[in-house]
């Protein structure tokens, strides 16, 4: 199962610690690629967290659901405003299921390195199919590590009045080609892939990746 450390103090700062993540061009350039891809759709994030890409996503007219293993977080989503027109499943993104079909199921900022296991990666592959509609889109978006290991930390820090809050989490990098190799896997196929959410090209030195994924 993904890891439940989005808790507590942590869901409440997560957003003050991950401010770098909501720079406005960056949720413009997320969102109307997400949106431009959901063709006025519905949309499935997994891992929705806090709403970061769940609310601009909605506010551009896309019809947006979520699931997240972090009740915490996902009272920090309802908090904001438009949270009301997003429906949210607690659960684990790898096997929980929402009612209906989805013209985009997505997963955003390494949300599928919080599964530390190959085969539990898989598994979200193909939970994705499984709420695809025919010719829906399976996006991942997704910063790179190299590393042989395929293993990292992600540290979080958040400074808050007088003091200084520290988190570790650590989650699992798979290579673009494992990843299309997990797409096969659950019957989807491979369309496209991108170094950022602008569509700059991928290429060799690209430090991410924004791929994209059809059932057929």
């Amino acid at each position: 199962m993904p890891q439940n450390l989005f808790t507590c103090r942590v869901a409440e700062e997560y957003d003050v610690g991950s401010s770098e993540m909501y720079e406005p061009e960056l949720l413009a350039a997320t969102a109307d690629f997400l949106a431009a891809t959901a063709k006025g759709g519905r949309a499935l994030e997994f891992g929705i967290g806090t709403g970061r890409v769940a609310l601009p996503l909605s506010e551009r007219g896309i019809e947006v659901c979520g699931i997240d293993i972090s009740a915490d977080m996902l009272a920090q989503l309802r908090r904001k405003p438009g949270a009301d027109t997003i429906v949210t499943t607690l659960g684990d993104f790898a096997v929980a299921d929402v009612p209906g079909e989805f013209s985009l199921v997505y997963l955003v900022y390494n949300a599928l390195g919080n599964l530390l296991e190959q085969h539990e990666q898989v598994e979200v592959f193909r939970n994705a199919a499984r709420h695809l509609q025919p010719a829906g889109r399976f996006i991942l978006g997704f910063d790179t590590l190299d590393t042989a290991t395929q293993h990292g930390v992600s540290h979080h820090y958040v400074v808050s009045a007088d003091r200084i809050g520290q988190f570790e989490s650590p989650f699992r990098y798979a290579w673009p080609a494992e990843l299309d190799l997990m797409a096969e896997l659950a019957g989807l196929r491979f369309c496209e892939r991108w170094a950022d959410w602008d569509r700059a090209p991928f290429t060799s030195e690209s430090r991410k990746h924004v791929s994209v994924w059809e059932r057929p």
